[in-house]
């Protein structure tokens, strides 16, 4: 997204854009963002390309990029000459938490905090939300997010004991087929019907590893599936956010993890035919 908006910025300030180059076989960003910043403006995206050389000695005359297989392995005889003046990288956003490391909580693989569904961290009293959290592409998502966060610090300043994500009783939430990663990490059970009243259903975010079409998201616990919704279209630059009703979080054996993952229409299918 970061390399599209500067790339229409650029141009809104008198610069000739030559090319938006992406390593992956797809537009990192927003959908809208590609329209917006880059078919407007007639600025065009290399997909599975990147760059090999920068030309120049004391300043950029020139930037050559080429084609990648699979493996993001240069293709010879693919490369195409830019002469330009400038070369700007946009390599991507990871939550900013020193602050976090500073007051000891433990981090998740995506650099943000681990959190259980009330947004505490493995440190008891301190909530996350937003970018330090994970990396949003709607900024009404991060309000949203903020104001649970806000809102569970409340109850805890009040008095209102919130389970720790670290007791026996948090079930861990892992990524599985197709999925990236997933927020919150834990999820408490024992209080899920007490405190649904004040807080609402349990909210679990993600993004998948690449576009895909005609998928169901689904969430099981051992061999139980507790949710299943069919989506037609899922990219990485677009986190999904699903709400899980109290309901569906009983029986939940915490022996098990509760695995969110993608299963194909085509298998979905395949799996009620085999159990009718």
């Amino acid at each position: 997204d970061i390399g599209m908006i500067m790339a229409r910025r650029l141009t809104w300030e008198g610069a000739k854009v030559e090319a938006v180059v992406e390593i992956m076989p797809y537009p990192s960003g927003l959908v809208r963002n590609k329209v917006q910043c880059l078919d407007d403006f007639g600025i065009p995206l290399y997909l599975s390309h990147t760059v090999v050389r920068v030309h120049g000695k004391d300043r950029v005359t020139g930037i050559t990029i080429a084609k990648v297989d699979d493996s993001w392995k240069v293709i010879p005889g693919t490369e195409i000459f830019f002469n330009c003046d400038t070369l700007l990288l946009s390599v991507g956003l990871i939550p900013e938490n020193e602050v976090s490391k500073k007051a000891g909580i433990k981090l998740a693989r995506t650099n943000g905090p681990e959190v259980n569904q009330f947004l505490q961290t493995t440190v008891d009293g301190i909530f996350a939300s937003g970018n330090v959290l994970q990396v949003h592409d709607l900024v009404d998502n991060v309000a949203i997010e903020a104001k649970r966060a806000g809102t569970m610090a409340a109850m805890h300043a009040m008095g209102t004991k919130l389970p720790s994500i670290n007791a026996p009783e948090a079930v861990p939430v892992v990524a599985g087929n197709g999925v990236g990663y997933v927020v919150p990490n834990k999820i408490n059970i024992n209080v899920v019907d007490a405190l649904a009243a004040k807080i609402g259903p349990v909210k679990v975010s993600f993004r998948v590893k690449k576009p895909v079409g005609d998928q169901y998201v689904k969430i099981k616990n051992g061999s139980t599936e507790i949710y299943s919704k069919f989506n037609k279209h899922l990219r990485p630059s677009e986190m999904v956010i699903l709400e899980l009703a109290p309901e569906a979080l009983k029986g939940v054996d915490k022996a098990n993890p509760i695995e969110i993952y993608l299963e194909a229409k085509e298998m979905n299918k395949a799996v009620e035919a085999k159990n009718p």
